[in-house]
C-alpha cells in the first residue's frame, strides 16, 4: 500500500497512514488522465512536425509567418 504523511502545522503532529481505497482510486485516475494528456500532447507535436516537414519549413520559420 501507499503511505500518506499528514502534518498538522498547528500541533506539529505527524501521522503516517495507508491510503484508503478511494484515495488509491483517485491517484490511479489522476495518473491515467496525466498520461492521456501527455500522449495527446505528443501526438499534437508529431502532427505539427509532420506538417512543417510537408511544407518544408522549420518551426522558427513557421513562428515568423504567424507573427
Amino acid at each position: 500500500m501507499t503511505i500518506i504523511i499528514e502534518h498538522d502545522l498547528e500541533t506539529g503532529e505527524v501521522i503516517e497512514r495507508e491510503m484508503t481505497k478511494a484515495e488509491l482510486a483517485q491517484v490511479a485516475k489522476d495518473q491515467a488522465e496525466a498520461q492521456t494528456q501527455k500522449d495527446q500532447e505528443a501526438e499534437k507535436a508529431a502532427a505539427k512536425a509532420a506538417l512543417l516537414a510537408q511544407l518544408g519549413i522549420t518551426e522558427d520559420q513557421a513562428k515568423l509567418l504567424l507573427g
